[in-house]
């Protein structure tokens, strides 16, 4: 069964932006982000809910395109309608039996981008198996938290922990299942 990696940017505090989708304080150069970008080659396939997506909006992505151009994107929304998407652009309802289809499939691992209330919801129902954490040198104090409104409690174990120059750091956990 492919694994679903939450791979996501993140502050100290837990948050994935800012208030407003605010992400002007995050690291935006340098080897992490080139590690960062090179590591996404490695997937075929990415999953994101409808905020995450529209915030492409505003990189110039267009409504229907693929935000990666060599991955295929399921967008799990009950509310988004894209007339014409790339081919390779999907949109379904939040339902975990198609979730379990895209895992139960072939390809690679599955990057879940962005996060906050979909990635709650993917971790309430045990659906996240790595989180890989770009972990940023501030603070933000309010925003998108990593894990939205989601109350699960978690047990991580290590796999690799690396450090860049502005202090960022990617680390890497898998997430301890319940009954394991």
């Amino acid at each position: 069964m492919r694994k679903i990696v939450y791979y996501v940017a993140t502050s100290i505090d837990g948050f994935i932006s800012g208030p407003n989708g605010d992400i002007s304080t995050f690291v935006g150069e340098g080897s992490g982000l080139t590690k960062y970008q090179a590591d996404l080659k490695e997937y075929d396939t990415v999953i994101m809910g409808k905020n995450t997506y529209e915030f492409g909006y505003q990189f110039g992505l267009k409504p229907g395109q693929r935000a990666y151009q060599h991955m295929t994107h399921y967008i799990f929304s009950n509310q988004l309608m894209l007339e014409n998407p790339d081919p390779k652009v999907h949109v379904y309802p939040v339902e975990l039996e198609k979730i379990l289809e895209i895992k139960n499939g072939s390809g690679t691992d599955i990057y879940l981008c962005g996060g906050g209330e979909f990635a709650g919801w993917l971790l309430d129902n045990d659906l996240v198996d790595v989180l890989k954490v770009k972990l940023n040198p501030i603070v933000l104090g309010e925003g998108t938290r990593l894990f939205g409104h989601s109350q699960k409690r978690l047990k991580l174990e290590l796999l690799d922990s690396e450090q860049f120059e502005n202090g960022l750091q990617i680390i890497t956990y898998s997430i301890i299942k319940p009954g394991k």
